[in-house]
């Protein structure tokens, strides 16, 4: 998952209480598909930094809760709000996610071109713009592997 650091960054997932928070706002058939479809209570997520000088992966969260219904698009006052998204039938949904750890180093761009299995990974693709993008298995324990983390975290839990 990824976001402006000057949005909604790693660390304020850090500071909300229990670390938790809504990944709302996203505006993308593809990525909601993800999010309604895929993500699923207690499926890793690694929290990307984007628009930014140095974008890079920049920590470990997991998700707690799966796919519901955006409120943000039901609400005039939002910033994305959707007129066209009723309640009766959502166009857009997201998940509530836990922090679990900052990296200790962050894992840049050219960090990641660098490695045999990261060099694939679809936020390096050109013109990707997707806010919520599948991981790999392979990928995501390079990333713990590359960053001296190991599988100790059951995510489940």
């Amino acid at each position: 998952m990824k976001s402006e650091p000057s949005c909604f960054s790693i660390d304020d997932l850090q500071t909300r209480p229990d670390g938790t928070e809504h990944w709302d706002g996203v505006r993308n058939y593809q990525a909601r598909n993800l999010l309604r479809d895929r993500l699923k209570p207690g499926d890793g997520v690694l929290f990307y930094h984007s628009n930014c000088p140095q974008p890079a992966i920049v920590g470990v969260a997991r998700v707690v809760r799966g796919g519901y219904a955006d409120h943000t698009a039901f609400d005039p006052r939002e910033k994305h709000f959707d007129p066209k998204s009723r309640h009766d039938h959502p166009t857009w949904f997201m998940v509530d996610v836990q922090y679990i750890c900052h990296l200790p180093s962050p894992l840049t761009r050219d960090d990641l071109r660098q490695h045999p299995v990261l060099s694939g990974m679809g936020v390096l693709r050109k013109g990707n713009r997707l806010s919520v993008q599948p991981v790999t298995e392979a990928q995501w324990c390079a990333v713990l592997e590359v960053c001296g983390l190991d599988d100790r975290w059951n995510l489940s839990e």
